[in-house]
C-alpha cells in the first residue's frame, strides 16, 4: 500500500521569539535535530479515497471491490498513530454486494481499532456509493455534492425482434427452466419480471435496513420520500438527515483534532501497470481480456455516472 503524507511542514513565523534562558534556547535548536517522526505526537488522520464505479473487478479497471480494497482498507485503519479514518467518497454507485462488503469491513475495523469514521462526498455518494459512506460515523458533503438514490435498478436490451427481422435464429438448450431467465434474444416473460422484481425487493429491504441501522434518529422523513431512489444535493440531504454537515476533509478534520493535524492518504501502489508490464510489453491472451473488461467497466461506470447528470 502506498502511504503519503500530504500534510505541508509547519512554517514557524517571522517574527516568533527566540526562548528566553540558555537552557530553554538549547532544547528548542536540539528539537529541530530531532526527526519530526520522534517529536511530539501530533494528530494523524487517514484519508482513504474510494472514487469510481463499484463492483469493476477487472485487472486493468478502476472500479471498486472489496478484493481491490481488502489491504488498502486494513493499511488505513492501521496507520500508526493514527486517530481518525477520513473516507472520500465518490461513487455512483454499482454492485450492490461489493458495497455491503466494502461497508461492512470498514464497520468491522472501527469498531476492533475503537476508530471514528468519517465520510466526505465529493460528487456523488449515491445508491451503492451512499451504502458504502453509511459506514462513516458522520457524512460530510461539498454544497454542490449529490447523495441518496437509495434503491435498486436493473437495466438490459430486448434484441428478440432485431434477431427476427436479420434472420438469426437463437439456439439455447438448458437443464433447468430458469436458466435463461430475463435472455435479451428472446422475449420478456411476465413470470421473469416477477422474479426479478421479488429480488430487487429484497435488496431494497436490505438497503433501506442498513441506511436505519446506521442513521437511526437523524433521519427525518418518511420512507416515501427516503427510500424511493430519489437523490439529493447535500443541503436537503441534510435536512431529510442523509447527512450530517457541509464541508471538506481538511477543514473538518483540523477542526476536531486540531490545526497541526497530519493527513495520511492511503492509496494502491502506483505505477501497477509500468511495472508490471514495461513499455513495449505485449498482452497476453488474458491480460487483453482483462484490459477489455477495464474499458467495458469504466464505460459502464460513465454509464451510471450519467443517470445522475455527471
Amino acid at each position: 500500500m502506498t502511504i503519503t503524507d500530504t500534510t505541508p511542514p509547519p512554517v514557524a513565523p517571522a517574527h516568533e521569539a527566540e526562548p528566553k534562558g540558555f537552557l530553554k534556547r538549547s532544547l528548542a535548536r536540539a528539537c529541530t535535530l530531532v526527526p519530526e517522526k520522534w517529536r511530539r505526537r501530533t494528530p494523524v488522520v487517514a484519508v482513504l479515497p474510494l472514487s469510481g464505479a463499484i463492483g469493476a473487478a477487472a485487472r486493468f479497471g478502476g472500479g471498486l471491490s472489496m478484493s481491490r480494497l481488502e489491504k488498502v482498507i486494513d493499511s488505513a485503519f492501521a496507520v500508526k498513530g493514527v486517530k481518525a479514518v477520513a473516507l472520500v467518497v465518490n461513487s455512483p454507485g454499482g454492485s450492490p454486494a461489493q458495497s455491503h462488503l466494502i461497508m461492512r469491513r470498514i464497520r468491522a475495523l472501527a469498531e476492533e481499532k475503537k476508530l471514528p469514521v468519517y465520510a466526505f462526498v465529493e460528487d456523488i455518494a449515491a445508491s451503492g456509493g451512499y451504502m458504502i459512506a453509511c459506514a462513516a460515523d458522520e457524512i460530510v458533503a461539498d454544497p454542490a455534492s449529490i447523495l441518496g438514490s437509495i434503491g435498486v435498478v436493473s437495466a438490459s436490451f430486448g434484441f428478440d425482434k432485431l434477431i427476427d427481422k436479420i434472420g438469426v435464429e437463437r439456439r439455447v438448450h438448458t437443464a433447468g427452466r430458469s436458466k435463461t431467465l430475463l435472455d435479451p434474444f428472446r422475449p420478456e416473460k411476465a413470470e421473469d419480471v416477477e422474479r426479478l422484481t421479488a429480488l430487487q425487493k429484497d435488496i431494497h429491504d436490505m438497503f433501506i435496513a442498513l441506511v436505519r441501522e446506521r442513521r437511526g434518529d437523524r433521519l427525518k422523513a418518511d420512507d416515501d420520500t427516503l427510500f424511493t431512489g430519489e437523490f439529493w444535493l447535500a443541503p436537503r440531504a441534510i435536512e431529510l438527515g442523509l447527512a450530517d454537515a457541509i464541508g471538506d476533509v481538511r477543514s473538518v478534520m483540523r477542526g476536531r483534532f486540531g490545526e497541526k493535524t497530519r493527513f495520511k492518504t492511503v492509496t494502491e501502489p502506483r505505477g501497477f501497470l509500468s511495472r508490471r508490464l514495461g513499455f513495449g510489453t505485449r498482452f497476453s491472451a488474458a491480460e487483453s481480456e482483462q484490459l477489455t473488461e477495464g474499458i467495458l467497466a469504466a464505460l459502464e461506470g460513465r454509464a451510471i455516472r450519467a443517470r445522475f447528470g455527471l
